[in-house]
């Protein structure tokens, strides 16, 4: 597996990170973690750790997965989480599926069959159907948990997308431009643990809003073909 890199973004994760960068040291995984300069208790907590620290330029989780991805040289990147929630014994099985289909980006998800989550609570469960379910409708994405961020995909194709948003609404920004791209993707059950320690960094109402601003956006700009292509020129 040493043509996959891991891009870790960590923000106040000093508890957990080091639990998972233990877990990952069976696989040969290249990893690299994003955060900012000022977390030093994450920083102090991994510095005996085999993996490479990126300080982001900018602040944001969109921003930390775009700065780590523009960093590797791999062909192959997988977004993992800090917080423990990732099995990271799932991610072979992505990249077969990933080549297998000839697709060029594979997502994670926690509502496939024989998937489940044991982080879910009622609030994000309904909030992350409806805004997976507005993406197949406004987009005919076919995935089926947009919000879940263990993807992996061909570092290339990611960076052809030339994505913008530097908060959450990464999230729904890569796979609306990748349909827009032509691009394939594919959906695949995954398992969500518990995370180890601290808080979701995630406003359920703030980043919530925000998101489902973002998909009406892209929807208005989906529909005018000279809008869309300078969308994907930008």
């Amino acid at each position: 597996m040493e043509n996959i890199t891991l891009i870790i973004p960590a923000k106040h994760e000093s508890e957990s990170l080091p639990v998972v960068l233990e877990e990952l040291k069976k696989f040969n995984f290249q990893v690299k973690i994003v955060l900012e300069k000022n977390d030093i208790k994450t920083i102090d907590a991994i510095k005996n750790n085999k993996c490479e620290i990126l300080f982001q330029e900018g602040k944001g989780y969109g921003n930390a997965i775009r700065y780590g991805i523009n960093k590797i040289d791999t062909e192959y990147f997988c977004i993992f989480n800090a917080d423990g929630s990732f099995i990271p014994d799932e991610i072979p099985n992505m990249l077969e599926t990933l080549n297998k289909q000839k697709a060029d980006f594979v997502f994670a998800s926690r509502y496939e069959k024989n998937a489940k989550s044991d982080d879910d609570n009622f609030i994000t469960f309904i909030g992350n159907h409806i805004f997976s379910m507005l993406g197949k409708i406004f987009f005919k994405l076919p995935i089926t948990d947009i919000l879940y961020t263990f993807v992996l995909g061909k570092v290339n194709s990611f960076r052809s997308l030339k994505l913008k948003e530097n908060d959450f609404r990464l999230c729904v920004e890569l796979p609306i431009k990748a349909v827009f791209s032509k691009m394939t993707i594919v959906s695949l059950a995954a398992h969500e643990r518990p995370r180890i320690a601290g808080w979701k960094k995630v406003n359920a109402i703030k980043d919530g809003f925000l998101i489902f601003i973002t998909m009406v956006k892209y929807c208005l700009l989906y529909t005018s073909p000279s809008l869309r292509d300078g969308l994907l020129s930008r």
